[in-house]
Formats: C-alpha cells, structure tokens, sequence
C-alpha cells in the first residue's frame, strides 16, 4: 500500500472526470450540462468525505496499513475534491446562462451554501502544494481546519437541494465521517481523557 504510486493515484481520482468530459463532448441532448451537475458535485462530496476519513480512521485502525496510507494521500483526494467542485460550479454558471440568472439564486439557502463552500475550497487547494506548508508554518493547519466548514456547507447544500424531503443520500455520505468525527472529539475531550489527566 505504502508503494502505491501517487501518478496511479491520479488516474483513479481523474477517471469520473473523464467520463463525464466525455459525455459533455459527444452528448446531443441539450440537457446534458443539467445531467453533469449532480454527479460532479456528488463526487466532490465522496473525495472530500474521503480525504477527511484519515485522522478519525488512524485512532479508530491504530495498527492498520490503510488509514496510514490515506493520511499520507489525503491531499490528493483533496485537491480531487476541489477540481469536481470547480467543474460542478462551472457546469452550474453554463446551466445558468447569464450572470443576473445566477444572482437573482443566491440569496437561496441550497445555493450560497454551495457557493461558501468553494470560496472555502478555494485557498485550501492553493495551499495545498508541500511548498505552502513549508511557508506558512502553523498557519497552513490553522487554514486546513475550515475544511470542516466546507464540509458541513457542503452537506447542506446537498439537503437544501432536495428541500430537505430526500436527504438520505446527503445522510449516507456524511454519516461514517460525522460518527467518526464525534468519536474522535470524545477520545481528545471526553470523560476518557478526562479521567487520565485527572490519574
């Protein structure tokens, strides 16, 4: 696992963006914009939940190989998180048509949600990169930690676009990692770590 190519990594991460160039490419249906919507940023959604998994899954498997792997890859799914999030957005502005027929949709809860998010993504993908880590020290997991943020914005954006009457799929998605998450705040903060400082 420890020997998994990072440029093999890319591939898999680029091969639902493919598909769906593909079909942009050489679809005739004058909906096909519409169609992508869903499924690119359904797939921003699984990178980020992915990328996020490492931290809770490295206390939870303390000896396993794989939650080790995906902390040292995390950025990758990440940065892939980042680039399904642009092209939905993007996809979004075509599917719009004009800039006034975006604005007059922004004070709807299912849609500046999406857009708080990305401005979010934003500088978290272009720090990203070893040689920002290295020139903001501290700072750079200071600014790491709005990716939580991101991700609540995100699961809410999700709802909100189904008014809320189907969120199951938005609830399976973010579910293992809001379990995993709450785990972990009680084994840092919890009556556990209560009692050993107290010992």
């Amino acid at each position: 696992m420890s020997r998994f190519s990072p440029y093999l990594l890319w591939v898999i991460l680029s091969l639902p963006g493919l598909g769906f160039a593909w079909q942009l490419v050489t679809s005739t249906d004058p909906g096909i914009v519409q169609e992508l919507l869903h499924p690119t940023g359904e797939f921003s959604a699984r990178f980020l939940i992915i990328a996020m998994l490492a931290s809770p899954l490295m206390l939870v498997f303390r000896t396993a190989r794989f939650p080790r792997w995906l902390r040292r890859n995390r950025r990758y799914f990440g940065v892939a998180s980042f680039a399904y999030a642009a092209a939905h957005t993007v996809l979004y502005v075509i599917d719009r048509g004009t800039l006034d027929r975006v604005i007059e949709q922004l004070t709807r809860l299912d849609i500046w949600t999406g857009w708080l998010a990305m401005v979010i993504f934003v500088p978290l993908a272009v720090t990203s990169a070893d040689w920002a880590l290295r020139a903001m020290g501290p700072a750079w997991k200071t600014l790491q930690r709005w990716t939580y943020a991101a991700a609540v914005l995100t699961l809410i954006h999700w709802a909100a676009l189904h008014d809320w009457s189907q969120p199951a799929a938005a609830l399976v998605h973010f579910g293992p990692l809001a379990a995993l998450e709450a785990y972990r705040l009680w084994y840092w903060y919890g009556p556990r770590d209560r009692a050993r400082v107290n010992a």
